[in-house]
């Protein structure tokens, strides 16, 4: 499984910063959790992730809202409860004995495997803001992944997409990042919160452009 969230050394020069540091309100207001598996985190306690500087902190950890889950969580269900009610009217009846077990056990085998990579698709998929860059992390599977970034600096216009109810109600939507780097556009799909993240990353980009005109960022 590849560990995403590990650092490793990184020789890029490093950068003078005098970045913001909240206080417990504002990490209540903002979001602030403990919990590993939550969807919206507001700087993080103990992670970290492959390419981060020695300096730079994560000020949100972002996954698709958990309500995106349910059509997967419905499906393992139907998977799981498929052999029972099988059993229950009679459809294996005129089946050999260890043809059922067999056929049993690879059924919930295959059953667990999509359980599980679904959930790994889920906790890996992760969308990261420092307050240096912004990253868009691809879990394809457990060999591959892929990781996009920009500098903050880059950033030129967050958009806000929610459109429709049920994101309206639940409070999630798309961040759409135009910026000067390489890769034109980053995208957060389906993050809680996204007026919230929005607010920060417009922050964010003011307080870097702050410490270019004040001199601190060589």
């Amino acid at each position: 499984m590849p560990d995403v969230f590990k650092s490793t050394p990184d020789r890029r020069p490093k950068v003078t910063q005098h970045k913001h540091i909240p206080n417990k309100e504002e990490l209540a207001a903002y979001g602030h959790t403990r919990n590993r598996l939550a969807a919206y985190c507001y700087y993080p306690d103990h992670v970290n992730f492959v390419g981060a500087d020695s300096e730079e902190k994560i000020v949100l950890l972002l996954r698709r809202h958990a309500i995106t889950n349910i059509p997967w969580i419905f499906v393992s269900i139907l998977l799981l409860f498929t052999p029972i009610v099988a059993f229950m009217f009679g459809f294996l009846e005129s089946a050999p004995v260890n043809f059922s077990t067999v056929g049993l056990i690879f059924w919930y085998l295959i059953s667990f495997a999509y359980i599980f990579e679904q959930f790994l698709s889920w906790f890996f998929n992760v969308y990261i803001v420092t307050d240096e860059r912004v990253f868009d992390v691809d879990f394809l599977n457990l060999v591959y992944r892929e990781i996009t970034d920009a500098n903050i600096d880059q950033i030129q216009d967050v958009t806000v997409r929610v459109g429709s109810v049920i994101r309206t109600v639940f409070d999630y939507g798309d961040i759409i990042i135009q910026t000067a780097a390489q890769i034109p556009q980053i995208e957060f799909e389906a993050v809680p919160h996204p007026d919230r993240v929005a607010q920060v990353l417009r922050e964010l980009r003011v307080e870097e452009e702050t410490e270019k005109l004040e001199g601190r960022v060589r």
